[in-house]
């Protein structure tokens, strides 16, 4: 018995002694770095250009960012030279749905929740090499964002970062119902619930099944058949259970909200963000600045739909509305802007073609947004708005290696970053065009 307790003791230490001996060899490869060369850094902060910088990466976060003088690569390292690009933080996108492409009315019941994942698979790929790493999904069929956001964590396809809310919290006949079925179907949306006590548990179990927020549509919208868009849904003490349950389990809340009473019902009830505001009021305007509420304005999607009116299609209920709220959508932004109310850029892309989404930069800036600011509303405001300030949003040590680069300055004009050359996420080169 002894001699056994001395032969298993004497196996152990080997198996130790064994790791030991190869425990530096981990470390080493561990340690492998890449060094970013950037010509030009942009500190979407301060508004700063910095010349000859280098952004040092380990695995998939940045270590340094300073001048190329103070850093010394070694052989091993992985140079990625960007010396003739302006380079900045990956854009981020708080309003998009990646499941579905600009298809409207009756032709969206032919689309199954499997077609709509593998659509969003594609569409995933699109958006990060237009430079969103990062992505808030907003309303999903049957959780196929949160299929699509674990797909993209496990690498089983590329994409952005993704924070989704799965189907969208509505009333019944709601903007977010499934309206277009006659009363012998009794077709509902997978968000559809009343009442208080029906909304705390539609709020739960959709967290359940792995939602990262909660949506919730409080007013009509454009394009769903038989509402108003100006019309509230969802009742302020609704709403106000909704938001005290999502934010006791830790989740943040998005409003659609067209109409000025549910914008401003929204923020009184606590809502994270409202999403579009477009016939809002200078009323509720300023509940958006009281309560320190997020706007998402979402206005491109006005000027792609004004500009490709026949290939978008829309129903003819779908184009009133739509005329609607473009006459004065862009106005009320402007007045939001002005007023200093929190702005995050969100594009609703999936109402136009995916991969557009930073012709929404272009926008803000005709309404008398500096680039800056408007950069600014695509990185570090976004960041905040998701919860992510640690993360994402700026280029800074501890954060998730997510850049971008582009040719000229974006500060001069921001249209160019409607044609990003450069894509990294998680110290991953997704899109290399200065390699060619």
């Amino acid at each position: 018995m002894m001699k056994n307790s001395k032969s298993s003791l004497r196996f152990v230490w080997t198996v130790l002694l064994l790791l030991a001996t190869f425990a530096p060899v981990s470390a080493q490869q561990s340690a492998k770095r890449t060094i970013v060369r950037a010509g030009k850094l942009l500190d979407v902060k301060s508004g700063k250009v910095q010349t000859n910088q280098v952004v040092v990466i380990e695995g998939d976060k940045i270590v340094s960012v300073g001048p190329a003088s103070e850093i010394k690569p070694s052989p091993n390292d992985t140079l990625i030279d960007l010396s003739n690009a302006t380079v900045l933080p990956g854009l981020i996108d708080a309003h998009t749905h990646l499941t579905f492409n600009p298809q409207f009315g009756y032709d969206t019941l032919a689309i199954s929740v499997p077609r709509e994942a593998l659509i969003g698979a594609h569409n995933a790929r699109l958006t990060l090499e237009a430079g969103f790493t990062t992505v808030r999904n907003v309303g999903a069929s049957g959780y196929s964002d949160v299929a699509l956001r674990d797909a993209i964590n496990a690498g089983d396809v590329p994409g952005p970062r993704m924070l989704v809310s799965g189907p969208a919290l509505s009333i019944t006949g709601g903007h977010c119902d499934n309206d277009l079925l006659p009363y012998e179907y009794h077709a509902t949306s997978d968000g559809a619930a009343d009442g208080i006590e029906q909304v705390q548990h539609k709020t739960r179990e959709i967290i359940k099944y792995g939602a990262d927020l909660i949506k919730v549509c409080a007013t009509g919208g454009v394009l769903s058949k038989g509402d108003d868009p100006n019309a509230s849904q969802y009742t302020f003490e609704e709403m106000k259970a909704i938001v005290a349950d999502a934010h006791r389990l830790g989740r943040k809340v998005a409003a659609h909200a067209h109409g000025a009473q549910g914008v401003s019902w929204a923020s009184e009830a606590g809502v994270d963000s409202v999403e579009h505001g477009h016939l809002m009021n200078d009323a509720a305007i300023a509940m958006l600045k009281k309560n320190g509420t997020y706007l998402v304005p979402t206005l491109y999607l006005m000027d792609w739909q004004r500009e490709h009116a026949a290939q978008a299609n829309l129903p003819e209920h779908a184009k009133r509305k739509m005329e609607m709220v473009s006459a004065v959508g862009k106005q009320n932004g402007k007045k939001a802007f002005e007023a200093g109310v929190k702005i995050g850029l969100g594009t609703d892309a999936a109402v136009y073609p995916h991969g557009l989404n930073a012709h929404e930069l272009a926008v803000y800036v005709s309404l008398g947004m500096s680039p800056l600011q408007a950069i600014q509303s695509a990185t570090i405001n976004d960041a905040d708005l998701l919860g992510w300030s640690d993360k994402i949003g700026t280029l800074e040590a501890g954060k998730w290696a997510d850049l971008i680069a582009i040719d000229g300055d974006p500060l001069q004009d921001v249209t160019i970053l409607e044609h990003v050359k450069f894509v990294m996420k998680g110290g991953d080169v997704v899109k290399n065009e200065y390699a060619k």
